[in-house]
């Protein structure tokens, strides 16, 4: 490849690959290096998709729901 020259990847692609990233759990590194992409360039990708579709918050448990109660309390009383 000349110097200065860049590839172009099609939205398509891009959102393919985030996806093996993102739903298989697989690392960054790894994804990047079998596909012959730049880590940081795949990186971003997968950046820009977890702020435009964030995950959603998941309820508490009960045992954590209070947990966090006890901590709270433990914080105020700390902090006076």
């Amino acid at each position: 490849m000349a110097k200065g020259s860049r590839r172009k990847f099609s939205p398509q692609f891009k959102a393919e690959v985030v996806q093996l990233v993102v739903q298989n759990e697989r690392q960054i590194i790894d994804v990047a290096r079998e596909l012959q992409i730049n880590a940081g360039t795949l990186g971003h990708w997968v950046a820009k998709y977890r702020m435009e579709n964030p995950e959603p918050v998941k309820d508490l448990s009960p045992a954590d729901q209070v947990r966090l109660v006890e901590l709270e309390e433990e914080v105020r009383r700390l902090l006076n």
